[in-house]
């Protein structure tokens, strides 16, 4: 069941955003072979703005997935693509406590 889940939201430095899009969209497989990640979305929320969202059952697989390939990924080339340090929020799904 997905019980917890993180949002990662970036924008693009200016003239990289095409590639800050490809590099999110390059990611998929990466998070295709985490058994932990249950769901992973690589999202685009307007002009030169993305997110990252993705769920897991608990924590122990958050916190492979924030120690994993993408994560890795992410923060070598980071510096190049994003304009703005990473906004992440974690949080924990309702239906898990009722």
């Amino acid at each position: 069941m997905e019980a917890i889940g993180l949002l990662v939201t970036f924008e693009a430095r200016s003239g990289k955003e095409a590639d800050a899009e490809a590099f999110l969209k390059s990611a998929q497989p990466l998070a295709l072979n985490e058994k932990a990640t249950l769901k992973w979305y690589a999202i685009k929320i307007g002009p030169g703005k993305f997110g990252i969202f993705d769920t897991f059952a608990n924590e122990a697989g958050r916190n492979a997935h924030l120690t994993g390939e993408i994560a890795k990924a992410l923060g070598a080339r980071a510096n190049e693509l994003f304009a703005t340090p990473r906004r992440s929020k974690r949080w924990r799904s309702l239906q898990a406590h009722l």
